[in-house]
């Protein structure tokens, strides 16, 4: 099918999320990235590209398997998507492979050294052996495969060996494996010798110790083989035991066809057959172009024994409102909302915030949504001691956060020991909005205490992540959240709601309506803009209401990390649509979205919004989200004048993306770069600030206008064409 001229308006989807995942390679590449955390950053672009074909691929795979050939809106019919899947996803690997070799020659000028078996002096010899036989031999069971041993399951992401064994009383060559367990490090330490570090990778490891192994063969050759399997889960919204039903969903997963193989390129014809045959992978993904398999691991090398070589150390403020109330959240709250900048602000203050409510005796209820959270999280256990302490605690587990499916079934079954009132989430929705109320006897009367976040209540995310935080004491958005937690735990649709909008109800229209109010002061010869800041920007019905908009003069700038689906700067159709991509230190992940109200942005009258939905079908339609006004006019100004102008004005962080769906990094004179993160690192936020605020404000920054920033190509793995 070819695409036509109305499709070509829009990038296809999983594309556009490869070339984001190109620009997180880049930092690997950027000589400005400390050395260490170049390599994390290409051990993160492995690890993205896992999971993107654990499920995105995945899914495409299965549509082509039911013969589904319906285009999606960009007019790519499953199997031509897979098809330039298949051509970027070898470049990309192409690309890691190359730098990673660079990167690890620039280690060993450090003194951090990842070796070959023939690189090894006899001392260090004498050390691997050791190790081998004390720490790895004991942990891998060898594996022979012929008609009496067939061939074993290898789960997602499972690494290993792969040999050809003779022997002199056999007449057929037989096969044998060497699977690296989970609790065998990737790269083998040979230990200090002062600053010095070396290491072996463990393949190279298995294949000098391969003959103790198989003591009695001839091994005649070797490979190196990688799975990755269908890790997404088709639920059954019908099932009647919701948890019951992801434990048997879960043990499926592990199970999954494979949907990519990788080997090495210099594996022999006879081994890749039988790995072929072997995983019934004839048709999948098979990706043969790189000697250094399942480069996720290469985090294992990241660490603080050579600060110099990483960010440097980065300890988050704490609100200085909440000390001037001796601590006391509810206090500070109550007297004026507070809005925490994640990870420049302390997420303690939220577990505080828990906390305090566990313990205060005038605290008589609390209901929390749990999307994601950390593996030994504090707010967890608060919430276990809030029910402990006899309080009416109500927590929404959703058990459909993909990967965490898991941890939060065990954080279930721990909630419901003490007592807490669990709900497992919707059939037909996901709650993804972060929500958490606190409800408290002050006198005669009650009164609600509420955070809503745009990200999870995750303490280790909350450290690299971009989120904001709203704590607020406002009547009507504590009535609005309380119809939220009715709504999740008995259907009842929340209506005539006061401040809050909600998805997937209201949200879609409401931005429609704010949209369309832009549209017509332009059309009144007034000013008219929106501001908007996410993390994917996907939705048809949004795309084309922006282009809409763009057509009737209002000036639109987009901050969009990752997928964006929108082509702008199109002649006629998105003149006035300007969208970057910030990619750097931090994951920004806060959504936020400020329409101009008729004057020039920013201005006090404009009208500001946090959110936990980026602009997606899954967000607006399938799942439960909130849209929440900042209507406070210190929080009002850090939304719009600190973080969201500092963001558009970011220039060393920023990648602008082109009509022709290139992204093109900023390149700026030395003395006039501005990097978001540093800005936000070094100035307290406005509304956390108290007193401290007339002592000293934050650096009042240029307010942008439509600048025409220089613009240099990278490399060809993050620009091309091919995107649309």
């Amino acid at each position: 099918m070819m695409r036509t001229e109305e499709n070509r308006q829009y990038f296809n989807r999983e594309l556009s999320w490869l070339f984001f995942n190109g620009r997180v390679l880049e930092e690997a590449r950027n000589p400005d990235t400390p050395l260490l955390e170049r390599v994390r950053f290409l051990s993160i672009s492995a690890s993205n590209l896992d999971e993107f074909y654990m499920v995105r691929v995945a899914g495409l795979r299965t549509q082509e398997l039911a013969g589904m050939s319906a285009p999606s809106f960009d007019g790519y019919t499953p199997s031509k998507q897979l098809e330039k899947i298949a051509k970027r996803a070898d470049k990309i690997t192409l690309s890691q492979a190359q730098t990673w070799t660079k990167l690890r020659k620039m280690l060993a000028t450090q003194k951090i050294s990842v070796l070959s078996i023939g690189d090894l002096d006899d001392g260090q010899l004498e050390a691997l052996n050791n190790v081998f036989l004390e720490t790895i031999f004991p942990l891998i069971s060898p594996l022979a495969v012929d008609p009496a041993h067939p061939f074993p399951f290898i789960p997602n992401l499972g690494f290993g060996m792969v040999l050809s064994l003779t022997a002199a009383n056999r007449v057929d060559p037989m096969f044998g494996l060497l699977t690296v367990p989970a609790h065998v490090p990737r790269f083998v330490k040979l230990g200090e010798q002062g600053k010095r570090r070396s290491y072996v990778p463990i393949e190279d490891v298995l294949k000098h110790f391969a003959p103790d192994f198989f003591p009695d063969f001839t091994i005649t050759d070797t490979g190196l083989y990688r799975v990755t399997r269908d890790s997404d889960i088709a639920v059954d919204e019908e099932a009647e035991d919701l948890v019951r039903h992801f434990e048997f969903l879960l043990k499926k997963r592990r199970r999954g066809r494979v949907i990519r193989l990788e080997l090495n390129k210099s594996i022999a014809p006879e081994l890749r057959e039988f790995l072929i045959e072997s995983f019934e992978c004839w048709n999948e993904a098979i990706q043969d172009s790189s000697e250094v398999l399942g480069m996720s691991d290469l985090s294992e090398l990241v660490t603080s024994h050579n600060p110099e070589l990483i960010f440097p150390p980065y300890t988050a403020r704490f609100p200085e409102r909440i000390r001037e109330f001796d601590g006391n959240c509810f206090a500070a709250i109550a007297a004026k909302d507070i809005i925490v900048h994640h990870p420049y602000e302390e997420f303690d203050v939220v577990v505080q915030f828990l906390q305090q409510a566990a313990l205060d005796p005038d605290v008589v209820a609390i209901r929390q949504t749990l999307y994601r959270t950390s593996d030994d999280s504090p707010i967890i256990r608060a919430l276990i001691t809030a029910a402990e302490k006899g309080k009416n605690v109500t927590a929404l587990v959703e058990l459909k956060a993909r990967f965490d499916e898991a941890l939060n079934l065990r954080w279930a079954g721990d909630l419901e020991r003490a007592g807490v009132q669990v709900v497992y989430g919707f059939v037909g929705f996901k709650t993804h909005a972060k929500v958490s109320l606190a409800i408290r006897r002050e006198g005669e009367r009650l009164r609600t205490y509420t955070h809503l976040g745009t990200g999870n209540y995750h303490q280790q995310n909350a450290k690299i992540y971009t989120d904001l935080a709203l704590f607020t004491a406002d009547e009507d958005i504590g009535h609005d959240v309380g119809k939220i937690f009715n709504f999740v735990t008995s259907y009842s649709r929340p209506r005539n709601m006061k401040k809050l909008v909600t998805a997937p109800y209201d949200l879609r229209d409401e931005l429609d309506r704010l949209m369309d109010a832009e549209i017509e002061f332009a059309k009144a010869g007034k000013p008219a803009a929106i501001w908007a800041k996410m993390n994917a920007l996907v939705d048809k019905r949004v795309i084309d209401k922006l282009y809409e908009a763009s057509q009737a003069g209002v000036q639109i700038d987009l901050v969009v990390r990752g997928i964006c689906c929108l082509r702008p700067g199109v002649t006629g159709l998105s003149d006035n649509i300007r969208v970057k991509s910030i990619v750097g230190r931090f994951l920004e992940h806060s959504r936020i979205v400020c329409f101009g109200n008729g004057e020039p942005m920013p201005s006090d009258h404009a009208k500001v919004y946090m959110s936990s939905a980026d602009w997606m079908p899954r967000n607006l339609d399938h799942r439960i989200e909130t849209l929440v006004p900042i209507h406070d006019p210190t929080v009002h100004n850090q939304v719009l004048d600190q973080i969201m102008v500092a963001n558009l004005l970011d220039n060393k962080n920023s990648w602008d993306l082109q009509p022709d769906g290139k992204y093109l990094r900023r390149v700026v004179k030395d003395d006039e770069v501005f990097s978001a993160h540093e800005y936000f690192m070094k100035n307290p936020s406005l509304s956390g600030r108290g007193h401290a605020l007339k002592e000293s404000a934050p650096k009042d920054l240029e307010r942008p206008q439509q600048w025409k920033p220089k613009l240099v190509s990278g490399s060809d793995i993050v620009h091309g064409s091919d995107v649309t």
